[in-house]
């Protein structure tokens, strides 16, 4: 009797508990058919997703059979295989959760994964994604679809992106794969060197290796704005580059101008606000021009603003800006918890 009021609760629970399926049915196809095998290291401890409630029901999100046989199984779904290359995705952290406030919840997020280029037993860091994503219920109270939604998006982009970025020339063992990311960054020159090369860097990759366009000058106009990068007659707007190094201070390319690099014990930082990065519109009626002071040691942003429209340079002074730290393995923007909002 015990034995089988036992099996009924647990039945009952098991009821309530409803599940959300990650739908892994987007197109991932490599167009050029570089990729020949794909494999998915799944090095998360915990291997459970994470649940929402809907409707006081507790919603498990997970996948149809594990992470890396859908993972694997997607990609082939989509790619034939008939390259050269050997992919491997490394799964580091998959996990959503859900903060309870009075009248609402927000579901959250943390996805971190890699990928890599296996040669000769070596791999070679290809892209990563390392985000934290929220979802309100007061936007939609389908927590657990959104959430699954946004796994397979990202997942997506980021493998999309790993087809045609270019690799890092560091190879490491399949033994150093949990420590990638310290072993890379304690190769990068430009964490180290108190002596910046002068010049432009066409991307995040030739910045942190230190590694400027060769032959190419940076001009200015009448106000000392930087303007354009000039090889005898090939001549670039600088906003087509990822940073640049003039009179020895290095400045990171945004929308609309650029902005001083800094550094710390932590790596490199801009101070910049929300709508210097991402701007509402096209129009570029602020150019950010340097501060004064240097790489090293120093904390605080001293940004000049030379500006089309004197109102908005004013406006803008006024505001003061947050920290955003550069990925060194990614060039991308790891942007604060409470980046754009107001204290």
């Amino acid at each position: 009797m015990r034995n089988l009021l036992f099996f009924l609760l647990a039945s009952v629970s098991l009821l309530a508990q409803k599940t959300e399926v990650i739908d892994l049915s987007k197109s991932i196809k490599d167009s050029k058919n570089t990729i020949k095998t794909f494999t998915v290291i799944d090095q998360r401890i915990n291997k459970d997703v994470g649940s929402v409630v809907f409707r006081k029901e507790q919603v498990n999100i997970v996948f149809e059979n594990d992470a890396s046989k859908d993972i694997s199984n997607w990609f082939y779904k989509y790619n034939t295989g008939k390259g050269t290359e050997e992919l491997v995705l490394l799964l580091e952290d998959l996990n959503i959760s859900e903060d309870f406030k009075e009248k609402y919840s927000i579901g959250k997020l943390q996805l971190k994964a890699s990928t890599f280029l296996k040669k000769d037993d070596n791999y070679y860091f290809v892209n990563r994604i390392d985000t934290v994503t929220t979802v309100s219920s007061r936007n939609t109270p389908y927590l657990a679809q959104s959430l699954a939604k946004k796994i397979t998006l990202s997942l997506a982009d980021l493998l999309k992106d790993s087809y045609n970025k270019r690799t890092w020339e560091f190879g490491i063992s399949e033994n150093e794969l949990a420590n990638y990311s310290s072993i890379l960054t304690d190769k990068l020159e430009i964490l180290k060197s108190d002596s910046l090369k002068e010049g432009v860097y066409k991307d995040s990759y030739s910045f942190f290796t230190h590694n400027p366009e060769p032959g190419f000058t940076i001009e200015t106009n009448k106000k000392g704005v930087v303007t354009k990068a000039i090889n005898g007659d090939d001549k670039k707007y600088i906003s087509n580059f990822y940073a640049f190094v003039h009179h020895g201070v290095p400045y990171k390319v945004i929308p609309g101008g650029y902005v001083e690099i800094f550094r710390d014990d932590q790596g490199l930082f801009i101070e910049v606000k929300k709508e210097d990065l991402f701007p509402e519109s096209n129009s570029s009626f602020i150019m950010i021009g340097g501060g004064v002071a240097g790489l090293v040691g120093s904390l605080v942003a001293n940004v000049a603003v030379a500006a089309i429209d004197a109102k908005a340079a004013q406006k803008r002074r006024g505001m003061p800006g947050t920290y955003v730290s550069l990925d060194p393995l990614t060039g991308n923007y790891i942007l604060p918890e409470d980046f754009g909002k107001s204290k």
